[in-house]
């Protein structure tokens, strides 16, 4: 008995001794990161995290039914489907063209109203929410400077740094994009209860606006802008000027770093679902019209999904770009291989939500379960003679 409770004694004051070191270190962060994911078996985030988390609703309205095509479910998914999706565990797969529903399943006890984590998909609806501001007239245009709205942003070289910047992810900051390091700022960020001052104490080191580089950081800073800019929360913006109008069916909920500050994470982090998720991509599809009603500047659509720069053909403002087999795509992308693939050409948009992807070996990289889910959603679309 003795030893035991020495041993337990011993155990404590480690405890008590590691506790202490990360609030010396400022690494206190990390026992929330210990508490939410690493204790539940977890390396990094992951799909159903937001229920550890608070979090914001983002409310609907009276939802709108995505239609069902005639040939809805006829299509069989083919063997290498099937594969990737047991390998990656795929956990929602969608098909719609010419915006009804062609193919739809679940996977791993999910189904089309679960929520599960969106990772930087939402840094395309950052961008959109950039739009609406500009469009309204809170934010002047993409070349407004950062210094407008943050002093930390209006001297030295971050005086240099626009919105624009931000939303194309060349804003020269030292952010560095690392999820897996519980050191790193993105596990900082993630973690942290004080999200504010963890971005605004970025510095500018090189010139901004001249390329790009994958910076989560410049979202979330983008998203500070727009909340002040508009007076409203992210959450706010994003019900009132999207989510009721696109007609989600669901609420949504977006983490926040804590219930006392507020502020959401504007490169991460909303709660939705695949059906849901995809209206946001018909929404750029149909270059920012909703059933008639303009919701976005076209203009600002067309310029949001092209490359900003010559050299980094992937990315425009705040939308992924890529190319296959002659067609051309953009796209909703995040962490664990969540996407929301849209051909304007086709009138095809395709869905996949999951729990991991194929490793990659820098931040941004596309990897080879991509071109999969393309090409097999366009397989399920042939089989019936839906392709074109």
């Amino acid at each position: 008995m003795k030893y035991i409770k020495k041993t337990a004694t011993v155990i404590a004051l480690i405890i008590l001794a590691l506790v202490a070191t990360t609030y010396a270190t400022n690494t206190d962060y990390l026992l929330k990161a210990i508490r939410t994911v690493y204790l539940k078996g977890h390396v990094t985030a992951f799909l159903d995290d937001y229920h550890a988390f608070d979090n914001r609703t983002v409310q609907n309205d009276q939802g709108q039914e995505w239609p069902q095509h005639k040939s809805y479910n006829h299509a069989k998914a083919s063997n290498a489907l099937r594969q990737t999706h047991d390998e990656y565990g795929t956990i929602a797969y969608v098909v719609i063209k010419n915006d009804s529903v062609f193919y739809e399943q679940y996977y791993d006890g999910y189904d089309k109203s679960s929520n599960t984590n969106s990772f930087s998909m939402v840094k395309s609806m950052i961008s959109g929410l950039l739009g609406k501001a500009i469009m309204d007239g809170h934010i002047q245009s993409l070349e407004q400077p950062v210094g407008d709205f943050f002093p930390e942003f209006a001297e030295g070289p971050a005086k240099e740094t626009t919105v624009g910047d931000l939303a194309s992810m060349s804003s020269g900051t030292d952010w560095d994009e690392h999820y897996y390091s519980p050191l790193s700022i993105t596990t900082r960020a993630y973690f942290d209860d004080n999200l504010r001052e963890v971005i605004l104490g970025l510095k500018v080191v090189e010139p901004p606006g001249q390329k790009f580089k994958y910076a989560s950081g410049d979202t979330q800073l983008l998203g500070m802008v727009i909340e002040k800019a508009t007076g409203k929360t992210l959450t706010e913006n994003l019900s009132t000027h999207f989510w009721q109008p696109l007609g989600a069916e669901h609420p949504a909920y977006w983490q926040l770093d804590s219930e006392d500050s507020g502020l959401e994470k504007a490169y991460c982090c909303l709660a939705s679902n695949a059906l849901d998720f995809a209206r946001f991509g018909k929404l750029y599809k149909d270059q920012g019209l909703w059933n008639g009603e303009r919701l976005l500047d076209s203009a600002f659509v067309a310029k949001s999904t092209q490359p900003r720069f010559e050299e980094s053909p992937q990315y425009g403002y705040g939308w992924w770009l890529y190319e296959w087999e002659g067609r051309s795509f953009f796209m909703m992308r995040g962490h664990l291989g969540q996407y929301v693939i849209v051909s304007p050409q086709d009138n095809v948009i395709i869905v996949r939500l999951g729990h991991k992807k194929p490793k990659s070996d820098f931040p941004g990289q596309f990897t080879t379960d991509l071109p999969l889910y393309i090409q097999e959603g366009y397989g399920l679309l042939e089989q019936l003679g839906q392709a074109q």
